[in-house]
């Protein structure tokens, strides 16, 4: 995400920026101490009364402001029952925020400026680490750096989590959130939890608050509804997991050509316990991840602090940033290519941050326990600087500011689409570097999960990242080719959308793609009958009520509906509604020369 941004406008520039990057990279690798950490996503007018919330990147998609009348921060489970029974009492509508509030669609956001935000800020503490259970029992707030850090301690290892560290375990649990493996249980965080403990709406009698402890063997319909929830049953409170024992990772990278690569996805996953991708389609290329399990007495001390999420120069950030501005406004393909090629060799010939022992990389496999290799996120960690360096996406700089497209392709349909890819790549070869400016096309492969609202099949998960105009009725250059991708996976294949990325359109209908929504919305309505943790935006993905997408001028620009006719695009910038160019079903923004 660090290098979202496009660093060129030609060939002549390439060295210059090439130079640019290498500087960039020995800051993160000497200056990590310091960076701005992020700001809290919940600001008040005044204590904790007349409250906003955002995300990450500081906009929702649809760009709404997000209230509340107020905010609580619990610190035990007795205060938390407290505030959710006092919230029931009062009829009061509630969600849960979270430390940094990495989901971008409007899980946080209340009905109204009248409800309650609940954060599990200080909700993050150890409860219980059995080392000869092999399980650990964590509050809700715990962010996974926490998490992977306190199953050390006591020899212990989640083995499988997103790549990112600074989410919550209720975020991940309410999202669905997972790394990239086919083997074992799969690489969904929630299929390692053994129990549940849930603070949801109670009767009188229960005095307005319940304490629900869910369990596989003991409540398995419940269970299965809470490990996927979207934070609509309550708040989770404390969570255990079933761990393993700590053990090694062996990492390697290649790059290859993508030339057999609608083959070679649906076996790599089989051969390597954690491979994942990065599918780079304008230059042919694909990254292939070689990372597998090995003893834990296997000599090596790597670490893997990935380039991108740790802390950027702010001022580099926001020329690079400009650079890509410019490149919009000038249509200048040619140079976002040039800088995709040297941003994507540059992380390449970097090893994306991998170190041999934690200070330098000195060659493949790059060895290292499974704490040090699974997950990272440096960029929260430093030292207040004044904003001089930030993680790249903090919206008080001028950062990376991007759209996450990201769904799961069931396995068996992969090789379809990566060719309905390619074919897309044939007609304009430049079509996708925008895509590489930020990372490439990540792939992992996730499993079907027991949740209700988890994964359904074996699949393999592609996050696509891509500019986002500070405006939203700018259109993209090339913004119809990404749309014509979304709209084959989510309606073509079928994929599932990520519950906490993804623009609106993606969530239209998507309820009807999980075949126990009714169980889980049967949980739900026991749960909480009154809908108190229920908002607009849950409703309408759920399937309850509403549409998610939101159809006005413009609207086919940022997501927020497909286009049916010319005006939610950009007319009178050239951008008018048309079929797709493989898949004929589409409708996507095209810009149309005169």
């Amino acid at each position: 995400m660090a290098f979202g941004y496009s660093p060129s406008y030609g060939s002549n520039h390439a060295a210059f920026w090439r130079t640019l990057l290498g500087l960039y990279c020995l800051f993160t690798l000497v200056h990590t101490a310091i960076s701005t950490p992020p700001e809290d996503p919940v600001k008040c007018v005044s204590g904790n009364t007349n409250c906003t919330v955002t995300n990450s990147i500081g906009a929702f998609p649809d760009r709404s402001t997000c209230g509340a009348a107020n905010v609580a921060f619990p610190t035990t489970e007795a205060e938390l029952v407290s505030i959710v029974s006092a919230a029931t009492k009062a009829g009061r509508k509630m969600r849960v925020t979270t430390r940094y509030s990495h989901s971008i669609p409007k899980l946080v956001c209340i009905d109204g400026n009248d409800g309650l935000f609940i954060s599990t800020k200080f909700l993050n503490h150890t409860v219980r680490a059995d080392a000869k259970a092999m399980t650990l029992t964590v509050e809700s707030g715990m962010t996974l750096r926490q998490l992977i850090a306190e199953a050390a301690k006591v020899g212990l290892a989640l083995p499988y989590a997103p790549y990112w560290w600074g989410v919550t375990v209720g975020g991940m649990m309410g999202t669905g959130a997972h790394g990239s493996s086919l083997w074992g249980k799969g690489s969904a965080v929630h299929d390692y939890v053994t129990e549940i403990r849930m603070v949801s709406p109670g009767s009188l009698n229960d005095g307005f608050a319940k304490i629900r402890v869910l369990s596989e063997t003991t409540t398995p319909n419940e269970f299965n509804a809470a490990k996927v929830s979207l934070g609509v049953l309550g708040v989770i409170s404390q969570v255990t997991f079933k761990l393993q024992p700590m053990f090694k990772r062996s990492l390697k990278y290649v790059m290859k050509n993508d030339l057999d690569f609608n083959d070679q996805a649906l076996t790599f996953g089989k051969k390597h316990e954690f491979a994942d991708f990065v599918w780079l389609p304008s230059q042919g290329k694909v990254v292939y991840r070689m990372d597998d399990r090995v003893a834990v007495n296997t000599s090596g001390n790597g670490l893997y602090d990935f380039l991108p999420f740790r802390s950027q120069l702010s001022a580099v950030v926001a020329t690079t940033r400009s650079s890509e501005e410019k490149q919009e406004t000038l249509r200048d393909a040619h140079g976002k290519c040039v800088a995709a090629t040297t941003i994507s060799s540059t992380l390449f010939s970097t090893s994306y941050g991998l170190t041999s022992n934690g200070i330098i990389f000195t060659g493949y496999p790059v060895i290292g326990s499974q704490n040090h290799m699974m997950s990272s996120g440096s960029c929260l960690d430093g030292l207040e600087d004044g904003l001089i360096s930030t993680c790249a996406w903090d919206s008080r700089i001028k950062g990376v500011f991007f759209h996450q497209t990201c769904f799961s392709v069931p396995l068996t349909q992969v090789k379809s689409f990566i060719n309905d890819i390619k074919s897309l790549v044939k007609i304009d070869s430049k079509s996708l570097c925008g895509l590489e400016l930020y990372y490439g096309i990540l792939m992992r492969y996730v499993t079907s999960s027991p949740a209700y609202l988890g994964k359904e099949t074996e699949a393999i998960d592609f996050d696509i990242t891509y500019y986002r105009a500070n405006d939203p009725l700018t259109p993209r250059l090339y913004e119809d080719f990404i749309e014509e991708i979304e709209q084959i996976a989510l309606f073509k294949y079928n994929a599932l959308p990520h519950w906490g990325k993804n623009r609106n359109l993606a969530f239209d209908g998507v309820i009807k793609k999980y075949k126990n929504a009714p169980a889980f919305l049967k949980v739900k309505e026991s749960y909480d009958p009154k809908g108190l943790f229920s908002s607009e935006w849950t409703d309408q993905i759920l399937g309850i009520k509403g549409n998610p997408t939101i159809v006005k001028d413009g609207c086919a620009l940022e997501g927020l509906c497909i286009c049916s006719e010319d005006a939610h695009c950009a007319p009178t910038k050239g951008y008018l509604c048309r079929p797709g160019k493989v898949y004929k079903e589409a409708r996507v923004c095209i810009h149309v020369t005169k």
